[in-house]
């Protein structure tokens, strides 16, 4: 059985994992201003690949964040902010796999120092970014 977004991300909720919490516009506004800015730095060739990946990531997760504060929840865990884009903007579980793979490269990084990321993989992660950021501002307009 396929929850609606609200029962889902309300029985996340109940068990634990997301805090119920009223959406605020300006914490968006400053989630989606973040994530755009960190997208255009990402952009830039000149940084290095370890940079423009720290970007592309944090750019994702502020973006996911937005989405789900929208809906009235937040979580410390960021993995689960990618998991509820299926909830937040209708991401079919392939959509966001490409998110949950970063946040296993960015968890290596942060913990063990280990931070394998190519030119292909990075690229591919900025576009990814940048149709989040879109559907999660059109969220505000709904």
């Amino acid at each position: 059985m396929i929850l609606p977004a609200s029962a889902a991300l309300a029985n996340l909720a109940r068990i634990g994992k997301l805090k119920a919490e009223p959406p605020d516009a300006r914490e968006r506004a400053d989630l989606l201003r973040s994530a755009s800015v960190r997208l255009l730095d990402a952009r830039q060739p000149m940084l290095s690949l370890e940079s423009r990946f720290d970007l592309a990531y944090n750019a994702a997760h502020a973006a996911a964040l937005s989405a789900l504060r929208a809906h009235g929840y937040r979580s410390e865990n960021r993995f689960l902010v990618f998991q509820c884009l299926e909830h937040t903007l209708g991401y079919k579980p392939e959509q966001w796999l490409l998110l949950n793979h970063a946040h296993k490269k960015r968890n290596l990084a942060e913990y063990e120092g280990d931070l394998d990321v190519t030119d292909g993989f990075v690229a591919e992660l900025i576009e990814h970014v940048a149709n989040l950021i879109m559907p999660a501002q059109a969220l505000d307009t709904k």
